[in-house]
């Protein structure tokens, strides 16, 4: 048989028959009522967390954690000794030096071969001293410590008026349903029950009490010795706070927390703010039958992955998210069974829209009605704009008649957290206070969500698809922050996926729904780019590394199926449907299938805080390249198929 060159066109019947068969076998994982969720994997801190939130409480569960134990081992970089933040990646101390205390809460010995390693790693970079502040917050919590060694966070915080510099208003989501209940812990410093009396004395290069300066970070700037001078008076004046008004910055803590618990979901859904509340309750007494502590341990529990042997935890779940993506893929690939599981999702997600429940985001927008969704199964208090964006364009792909209402109402509370510079930020509007990202708690640099290429890129799609894309202002003015924030080379930003894949493939979507010409200098800068990241097998990879300064941007050790999806669905928003560069993206996608009729990835592409914390999203491997191989049919079979759409 002849050998087909590399630039020639992939045979349309092998295309078909992995569209048909990616179908298949996603549908296959579509759950009864309608929804798909994947698991979502970050690091070695959250299993490692947890087990440690299970010795903080004495409440030990010695089966669960020796599989856990398995999961952490399997996970340690034999290379480097430590554990990285995505997988192949470098060694970072704060998740090795979770991980090592975990393991030896679980029991391993700490002169086996995996924990020396793992020991002479982290003081060969510094010792435990180095570690960021949440772990050093936990260190102390556990009476590794001194409190000396973590920032001044006083609950007095709540006390605040909306004008004070800090404000929780003027702090992202995670952070404040994080902060609220650990700000309780670091004002009231209790110490772990820790059962087993385990120390982690050993990871110390200097004595924890005898360390003089836990500030190991490069100050960034003039806002960053301001707020270390104000920390150092802070730790002097904090005992001789009134203690009335403790109580009562206390009392509006809990009551916050009591107000936002969310169920089995847990606080704000993610898992450490669901932990510093069970710790909360702890602290302050709360029995161990009252409801709201019973609820919250529930809400942790139900984030442990089992796999035989193994378990490991989750950092949230992403149903929404997940059914969403599904949808639209199982709607470029087309037919009967595909539009029937699209519309079984489509109810489902219809039935969570948050309609009536004014969340935080009222702080910037009050006013404007509810109307968005959730990234989990249920979190009212925090809709994300990109779900949001993301569910309204499935519905509107699927049925705009059957789901105009819905999709009107999204659209409404869509617009109104726009941006003053055009862009959308995930959760809040206006989240944008730079300053505080050098207070010394937030050495992650995370603190704030402000506007993103990606973000802002999915709202301008739907509505453009929605309205008329040349008139309506707030598209326009979507357009031009999204043409505005382009790097030199042509790429953009991704903020919540890995990377200038990600955000380039945002973006090339977006300005195609408003209806930009493709020879836009723009658009051809960002189709160069991606074509120049293509690697020799033809598709795309990019790790976590390009979030530092100075590293390459859309390149990685290996091409993914995600990514190579993300940037075949890229140029073909731009107007290369069957270009040389999208060929072999589509070779490389049908080559790489499992027998499953899927993808397999073990690296991470996607994010949650640049630098701090990555994520594994399981389900990307499964719709992403499906819909980018359908999208590739649609446009060079001919045939009439499902029509372009928003995404």
């Amino acid at each position: 048989m002849k050998e087909r060159s590399a630039d020639s066109a992939p045979a349309p019947d092998a295309v078909e028959a992995a569209v048909r068969a990616a179908a298949a076998a996603l549908i296959g994982r579509q759950r009864s009522d309608g929804h798909w969720v994947f698991d979502l994997e970050a690091d070695a801190t959250i299993p490692a967390e947890f087990v440690l939130y299970l010795h903080y409480l004495d409440e030990r569960d010695p089966p669960l954690e020796q599989r856990i134990g398995v999961y952490l081992r399997d996970t340690q970089d034999r290379a480097h000794g430590g554990w990285p933040l995505f997988h192949g990646g470098d060694f970072n101390i704060s998740a090795t030096v979770k991980a090592y205390f975990a393991l030896k809460a679980i029991g391993d010995d700490i002169d086996a071969p995996h924990m020396k390693q793992a020991r002479d790693a982290i003081l060969a970079h510094g010792g435990a001293a180095a570690s960021n502040v949440f772990t050093r917050t936990l260190l102390a919590l556990f009476g590794q410590i001194p409190w000396t060694g973590v920032p001044v966070m006083p609950v007095e915080i709540m006390l605040l008026p909306k004008w004070f510099p800090f404000h929780l208003d003027r702090v992202s989501y995670w952070s404040r349903t994080v902060i609220v209940p650990l700000i309780v812990l670091m004002s009231l410093k209790p110490q772990a029950r820790n059962p087993l009396r385990i120390n982690i004395r050993e990871l110390f290069t200097v004595p924890p009490e005898r360390v003089t300066n836990w500030n190991l970070e490069p100050a960034r700037s003039g806002w960053a010795h301001f707020f270390r001078g104000l920390d150092k008076v802070l730790h002097q004046v904090q005992p001789y706070f009134p203690q009335g008004l403790r109580r009562l910055a206390v009392e509006k803590a809990v009551a916050f927390v009591d107000e936002r618990l969310n169920g089995e979901d847990g606080l704000g859904a993610i898992f450490p703010a669901m932990v510093n509340a069970v710790l909360m309750y702890d602290l302050l007494g709360v029995p161990k039958d009252d409801p709201r502590v019973v609820t919250a341990k529930a809400a942790i529990r139900k984030l442990v992955v089992e796999e035989g042997d193994r378990a490991w935890v989750q950092p949230c779940v992403s149903p929404v998210w997940d059914t969403a993506l599904a949808t639209h893929a199982l709607l470029e690939a087309g037919g009967a069974e595909a539009e029937a599981a699209a519309r079984r999702a489509a109810d489902w997600l219809v039935e969570r829209q948050i309609t009536d429940v004014v969340g935080d985001w009222a702080a910037q927008r009050p006013g404007l009605p509810p109307g968005g969704w959730a990234f989990q199964y249920a979190n009212p208090h925090y809709p994300d704009v990109d779900d949001t964006a993301v569910v309204m364009a499935a519905l509107d792909r699927l049925d705009s008649a059957k789901y105009g209402a819905v999709v009107d109402k999204g659209a409404v509370w869509l617009r109104g957290m726009q941006c003053r510079n055009g862009g959308w930020g995930a959760f809040d509007a206006e989240n944008d206070a730079q300053h505080l990202n050098h207070i010394p708690f937030a050495d992650h640099g995370a603190l704030l969500d402000p506007p993103t290429v990606d973000v802002s890129a999915r709202c301008v799609s739907v509505l453009s698809v929605l309205g008329e894309p040349r008139t309506d202002p707030v598209a326009k003015e979507g357009v031009a922050y999204i043409l505005a924030e382009q790097e030199e080379d042509g790429s953009w930003f991704g903020r919540w996926g890995t990377n200038y894949v990600y955000g380039t493939w945002s973006a090339l979507c977006a300005l195609n729904a408003a209806g930009l010409d493709h020879g836009l200098p723009a658009i051809r800068k960002a189709v160069a780019w991606l074509e120049s990241r293509q690697r020799a097998d033809g598709g795309w990879g990019e790790d976590g590394r390009s979030y530092w300064d100075n590293q390459p941007r859309g390149e990685g050790p290996v091409s993914t199926p995600s990514q190579t999806a993300w940037a075949v669905l890229g140029l073909m928003a731009a107007g290369e449907g069957d270009s040389p560069a999208v060929r072999r993206g589509i070779e490389y996608l049908l080559r790489t299938r499992s027998d499953q009729g899927l993808w397999d990835e073990a690296h991470y592409t996607a994010v949650g805080f640049p630098r701090v914390f990555y994520l594994r999203y399981h389900g990307y491997r499964a719709f992403f390249p499906l819909w980018a191989l359908a999208r590739y049919r649609n446009l060079t079979s001919g045939n009439a198929g499902p029509v372009l759409h928003a995404l």
